[in-house]
């Protein structure tokens, strides 16, 4: 179970807090109220009961507490009392967070009012207790009891932050000059304070909003998966066999974006609860409740009112999609296919360390332990553990969590430090799971007759091997940080990488929360610290990549031409003639019959002109209509419905289907006609089938045949 956790924020809202120092734009209360909006946007995201927050309002023009009627408590009021945070609650405090016109009022009472509401709220319990008060210390204070307010916080075990606006702060490396002698003052009278706490914190503003752009990792307090015997052997049934209690938890699991729900207007009757798109003005206030879907399920009844009557889900049977038909299985067969498991740990044997490939791992991570307080199985898993250790092997093991679950195999690898030992598992896959591919070797070419070649224009040379070796070298990372010393570290450390896409979503779902009108801010410049190699670092190789270019003869591919009416041929790179290398003349634009495809493309890949595509397309158009007319049966339909395709496919390209269109209407025409050599539906239908008709806005943007046209033309008439 999560702890539970009151938090109590103090806000100077007195009138200096309006002010802007330091080449700020912003006051001074809003720049500070970024870290605490962030702080409470996080309680709220976490939408647990066990979250608590309150406020209370410092140097307010009224006074609003419990210990008003005494003397030193004026001008501090409270804002929110301790409770679970939501966003109308939030909303509503965002209205209270203003200046106000007043200097007075004292912290340290401020304080002493935030103690009594969390004694009284937590009394005994088990709770978490936190205090951050955030001040620019221009108020005056009484410092005369703060050591026995010191100790009456260390007895409840509360935690103080204090946040100062331009305190000063040696360590992180600020010093306001000329500082008013009353904050000079009150800045070392809140550092006493602080250091009189076992748990406290003095630091300045600066410093915790700088921090704001680091993520915070979520702290998840691990959960049993599993919790009965490991077991080697059967114990039932053989003496010997290895019978040990566990525990298994969840070591790592798969950070996901925060995801969106659907939500409704929560009315005060459930019935006239509807989804609505509001205003921005009209949020305020607004509470939202969750969506409960509802499924129906309906037949086709001739005598009932529309055609369709509705059913009960358990009249329902079950079946499956295969291809388009939905085949039925009834409750027995199904569950013959379904295996029936019983909640178990068992070894099923054992490999060696180098026979295990690392890319069978799959899935998340889990730690087993023995169980607590069970001396016997402590010895009997540390034995294990050690065995596996020695023998440099892993245990493969079948588990199943639950009685009903799908059994799952994993790998169990000894993990040994003084203070634990245990077994770390991870899933493996099944025979199912595992594709197997067969590539080329790369080093060496097995020709067509068997034989091997070591050296071959598709092999890397001598040259190139080392251009590439050079060029990874010198792309180390594992070295090319800097820790704090100023030693060589690793550039990109584990700890030090994010995941952009969740931290900002969270990132911007905050800042929305805050702002419902603003500008979503830019992508704090730490998520993208590592999303392209460092800059000094390329240039410091650019001698070495030059290198391997070189090596390896990269030449830039020159780019397809684009062009409604002309696409240029493509040129060689040595910029030579082929073709009277070879001695062949420029072959003309006249399609043969006996190599229609080829000249077809040719011709219109050296057309400069729309009448050389059309009269292209009018040849090939005969060449077709031919094969159609002297085909003997379908003995030439194949090559006709090539070329058909290739004229089709090429006019799309040049952005022509006009030409294709109107040669396609023709053909339907007169073969439904019998135009050409008889009955030649049969090659109709062949059309139909490819969807070699009217080219549409689907395929081409430049078409003027709507897809509704192009559906019908392919009706017979």
């Amino acid at each position: 179970m999560a702890d539970k956790e009151a938090t109590v924020f103090i806000i100077d809202l007195g009138s200096s807090m309006a002010e802007s120092h330091n080449g700020r734009s912003q006051s001074n209360l809003d720049w500070s109220m970024c870290y605490v909006w962030d702080k409470i946007t996080d309680i709220v995201a976490a939408n647990r009961k066990t979250l608590c927050v309150g406020v209370i309002g410092l140097r307010t023009d009224e006074t609003s507490n419990k210990l008003q009627d005494d003397d030193g408590y004026e001008n501090i009021s409270v804002l929110q009392e301790l409770a679970p945070m939501n966003m109308s609650s939030l909303r509503s405090l965002q209205g209270a967070i203003k200046p106000s016109n007043t200097v007075s009022g004292d912290a340290i009472s401020a304080i002493v009012v935030a103690v009594d509401m969390i004694d009284t709220f937590t009394k005994k319990l088990k709770w978490l207790r936190k205090i951050v008060l955030v001040t620019d210390g221009r108020g005056a204070l009484d410092a005369d009891d703060t050591s026995d307010i010191a100790k009456k916080m260390n007895d409840s075990n509360i935690q103080l932050t204090i946040l100062g606006v331009d305190f000063d702060d040696p360590e992180y490396g600020f010093k306001e000059e000329d500082k008013h002698a009353i904050k000079a003052e009150n800045e070392k009278a809140l550092r006493s304070l602080v250091n009189g706490c076992s748990n406290g914190v003095f630091a300045s503003i600066a410093e915790a909003i700088d921090e704001l752009e680091t993520p915070r990792i979520k702290a998840v307090k691990p959960y049993k998966s599993y919790d009965g015997p490991l077991t080697l052997g059967n114990p039932d049934k053989l003496p010997s066999a290895l019978n040990i209690n566990v525990e298994r938890y969840f070591k790592t699991h798969q950070a996901r974006p925060l995801a969106a729900s659907t939500v409704v207007v929560k009315s005060e009757t459930a019935a006239t609860q509807s989804t609505q798109t509001l205003e921005a003005d009209a949020m305020d206030g607004v509470e939202f409740s969750a969506v409960k879907q509802a499924r129906s399920y309906k037949v086709n009844d001739p005598d009932a009112p529309g055609g369709k009557r509705d059913v009960e889900f358990e009249s329902l049977a079950r079946g499956y999609e295969y291809g388009r038909t939905a085949v039925h299985i009834s409750e027995s067969e199904h569950n013959i296919t379904k295996i029936e498991t019983t909640k178990s740990f068992s070894i099923v044997g054992f490999i060696p360390w180098d026979r295990y490939e690392p890319f069978l791992n799959m899935g998340e991570t889990g730690v087993t332990v023995a169980r607590k307080s069970d001396l016997k199985s402590e010895i009997a898993l540390s034995s294990l553990i050690w065995a596996l250790m020695e023998l440099e092997s892993y245990a493969v093991a079948r588990i199943v969590t639950k009685d009903g679950k799908d059994p799952l195999l994993v790998l169990l690898a000894p993990h040994i430090e003084p203070e634990i030992e245990c077994l770390y598992d991870i899933p493996l896959p099944f025979a199912e799971d595992v594709r197997s591919y067969q590539f080329p070797p790369l080093d060496r070419v097995i020709t067509v007759s068997g034989q091997t070649m070591t050296k071959h224009r598709f092999l890397p040379t001598d040259e190139l091997n080392e251009a590439m070796s050079d060029y990874v070298d010198a792309m180390d990372l594992s070295g090319y940080g800097i820790d704090d010393d100023g030693e060589p570290a690793e550039y990109a450390s584990i700890d030090d990488t994010f995941n952009p896409a969740i931290h900002r979503i969270n990132h911007a779902v905050k800042t929305r929360a805050i702002h419902p009108d603003g500008q979503v801010p830019s992508i704090p410049p730490l998520l993208l610290r590592f999303a392209a190699p460092p800059e000094d670092l390329i240039g410091k190789v650019q001698g070495r990549i030059d290198s391997l270019i070189q090596a390896a003869e990269v030449k830039k591919v020159p780019p397809k031409a684009k062009g409604k009416y002309r696409r240029e041929a493509v040129k060689p790179m040595s910029g030579l003639d082929v073709d009277a290398l070879l001695g062949d003349e420029p072959r003309g634009t006249k399609i043969s019959e006996d190599n229609p495809v080829p000249d077809f493309k040719r011709i219109l890949g050296s057309s400069e002109e729309i009448s050389d595509i059309e009269d292209a397309a009018k040849q090939m158009g005969g060449i077709i209509k031919a094969l159609i007319t002297d085909s003997f049966g379908d003995s030439k339909y194949d090559q006709a419905m090539e070329c058909l395709g290739v004229m089709r496919e090429e006019l799309i390209n040049l952005e022509e289907p006009g030409l294709y269109n109107a040669f396609i209407k023709d053909v339907k025409k007169n073969m439904l006609s019998g135009a050409y050599g008889g009955d030649r539906r049969d090659f109709w239908f062949q059309i139909r089938g490819a969807k070699m008709g009217l080219i549409d806005t689907r395929q081409s943007e430049v078409s003027d045949v709507s897809p509704e046209v192009a559906d019908e033309f392919y009706k017979s008439r």
